[in-house]
């Protein structure tokens, strides 16, 4: 729904007992006025922006390109044909017609742009490397031990669901395959130890642990870079567009104030907010010592992969002078194929892998159009006038808190980066006083913070939604409670801590 779907075995394995996910459905099987109304929404808002006057100071040409960026957008959200699918045929609508570049050889360069860009690959490279989690079951060993040594009180369980996702989510950029995937599968089945399902005393125990699931991700997405997909999309639209680079270390290192408050908090903020009624209990424990004992001891893989974890981990946080992010991941998938740790079939047959490839490199193709045809030059020039009368900082925080509440009108995180961060940033690069590396970090660090509030407005949303533990009232109240304190916080914490040291 709004990152890249997990590789089908992922959700199977998360699917809850109680309310299914909703599998993927093949547009031919949908009622034929739904399919229609999903691609006339895309369609015609591209031509009605395409036959509206050309505005003043843009050529014809950048206003057609934007006609067709603002219509690959809107089937993103829209979902007529999968996300990869809309952004290949957006790449070859603007090749076709040599929106960008001069000539057809410079139009092919630009449309191939994306499928060279390391930003890309390290993506890609990280989604495969998180195959290894799975199959070795290395993450749900991860996620049991956390339960089994926390279980005892309530209170403690949930530190122990937002450990397990903090451990697994430097190595995991699908926050849907780590949340989704692995912590949810071991968090449905605590619930009913204690006789809490959907249908009977939700509120007992299974709500609160739902909830702390699902939030910490959303915190957790947001202190690392490889945690999320469209985090690494985003900096290299924030390169492209503000000629700002940002490191592994330097993106951890900027939001670590804010992310350990807002991930220390959020267990505890949600006891108060959706209170359980157990508040302690052995039962959870047992489970989860039976489990690592149907689990065995650490296999060999395991252990492997668990050192080639820190290998990489290592290697993003202080090679990056040496060697490059992407060549370090290739290093250790490399070393994971000759150990044994994943075949290659695991890896060619991985779907998300390959079709994060496409989307994303036909995304950011697209998104750097909107600067190659002169489009975010004309945007910044109008906005840059509008803006001049207020101060910096009000600036920055307006622009921060804009663009976390947008996202209530996109159901996916990686959408709402391609439409919205290039567009904003080249407005703010221009204005006189704006501290362009702060404002770009801190829209940045939003990303994941900003998919707590909605139902949909992140991959594991409608995987913890479904469960049943929730109702839809409820998740619109706790998404809007929890969304503003998280906006708050990084409003509050991270603006003056980012602004002091990322100048």
């Amino acid at each position: 729904m709004a990152e890249p779907e997990p590789p089908s075995s992922v959700l199977t394995s998360a699917q809850p007992t109680e309310r299914k996910v909703t599998e993927p459905v093949q547009a031919a099987k949908l009622p034929r006025w739904t399919t229609l109304v999903k691609w006339l929404i895309p369609v015609g808002l591209a031509v009605v922006i395409r036959f509206l006057p050309t505005p003043s100071g843009l050529e014809p040409r950048a206003w057609h390109y934007f006609a067709l960026f603002a219509g690959v957008i809107a089937a993103l959200v829209t979902e007529p044909l999968p996300g990869a699918a809309v952004g290949l045929i957006g790449v070859s609508i603007a090749a076709a017609y040599i929106f960008v570049g001069k000539t057809p050889a410079e139009a092919v360069r630009w449309a191939l742009s994306g499928f060279s860009n390391d930003t890309v690959w390290l993506i890609v490279a990280a989604n495969i490397f998180a195959i290894g989690y799975e199959v070795t079951g290395l993450g749900r060993r991860i996620a049991l031990l956390f339960v089994k040594s926390l279980g005892r009180k309530t209170l403690g369980l949930g530190y122990a669901i937002a450990l397990s996702d903090l451990v697994l989510s430097p190595f995991m950029p699908s926050n849907t395959a780590r949340s989704g995937g692995t912590i949810y599968p071991v968090v449905k089945n605590i619930p009913p130890l204690y006789g809490s399902t959907a249908t009977n005393e939700p509120r007992k125990i299974g709500s609160y642990l739902m909830w702390t699931g699902f939030a910490t991700t959303c915190v957790t997405s947001s202190m690392f870079v490889t945690a999320l997909a469209p985090n690494l999309l985003a900096l290299e639209l924030v390169k492209k567009t503000a000629k700002v680079d940002v490191s592994w270390m330097a993106w951890m290192r900027g939001f670590l104030p804010v992310g350990l408050v807002l991930f220390l908090a959020t267990p505890l903020l949600t006891y108060f907010l959706y209170p359980p009624a157990v508040k302690r209990g052995d039962e959870v424990m047992r489970w989860a010592k039976l489990e690592l004992n149907v689990m065995g001891r650490i296999s060999r893989n395991e252990i492997i992969l668990a050192v080639l974890a820190v290998v990489a981990l290592v290697g993003w946080i202080g090679g990056a002078r040496w060697v490059a992010p992407v060549t370090v991941a290739f290093i250790v998938i490399s070393l994971m194929l000759l150990t044994g740790v994943v075949d290659w079939s695991q890896i060619s047959g991985n779907k998300q892998a390959w079709t994060v490839l496409v989307w994303f490199a036909t995304l950011v193709a697209m998104a750097d159009g909107l600067n190659s045809v002169g489009f975010l030059k004309w945007f910044a020039s109008i906005v840059t006038a509008r803006l001049a009368h207020y101060s910096p900082l009000m600036i920055v925080i307006g622009a921060v808190a804009l663009f976390f509440l947008i996202h209530y009108l996109f159901a996916s995180l990686t959408a709402h980066t391609a439409a919205v961060l290039p567009v904003m940033l080249g407005a703010l690069v221009l204005v006189p006083g704006v501290p362009v590396r702060p404002v770009a970090l801190l829209m940045c660090y939003s990303l994941g913070i900003m998919g707590v509030i909605t139902p949909y407005a992140t991959g594991p949303a409608p995987i913890w939604y479904s469960s049943g533990y929730i109702p839809a009232k409820d998740f619109w109240r706790m998404g809007a409670l929890t969304g503003l304190f998280y906006l708050i916080g990084l409003l509050a914490i991270g603006v003056p801590y980012v602004m002091a040291v990322a100048r």
